[in-house]
């Protein structure tokens, strides 16, 4: 029998549940401590009067800032390159396939990809960057 299998003694699992029971309480008591400090150095903010409720004002105020923080979060993603090995020989978009039957106009999966290789962004996209417009920029 290895020593991970022995049976623990009673004044081993009595020593494991003090120590786990000491790092526990220190544990706790770091978080309290650093929540302390935190708080105490906050400003205090100012208690609001009776009956005060959030006017238009306020409401204006809070929705340009949340619109202007979206615009600045998502303006820059619409001109992110979508494929980073664009422009490169080891660029796997722009390995094509293309077929022609009888007389008809050759189809190619190079229609499809073109846009990706040349390395377009999102709001370059023939689809899908017309949409882009309806996000917020910054």
């Amino acid at each position: 029998m290895g020593h991970h299998e022995a049976p623990s003694t009673a004044g081993a699992r009595r020593r494991r549940a003090l120590l786990r029971a000491g790092l526990t309480v220190t544990a706790a008591g770091a978080a309290l401590a650093g929540a302390g400090t935190a708080a105490a150095q906050a400003a205090p903010l100012p208690a609001p009067a009776l009956g005060h409720s959030a006017t238009a004002d306020d409401l204006t105020a809070a929705a340009q800032g949340l619109t202007g923080s979206v615009g600045h979060a998502v303006g820059p993603l619409t001109g992110l390159r979508l494929d980073p090995l664009a422009n490169t020989g080891v660029d796997p978009l722009t390995n094509g396939v293309g077929t022609q039957v009888a007389d008809f106009k050759p189809v190619s999966t190079t229609a499809a990809t073109g846009v990706l290789t040349s390395g377009a962004a999102l709001k370059d996209l023939p689809l899908v960057g017309g949409a882009t417009g309806a996000l917020p920029t910054t």
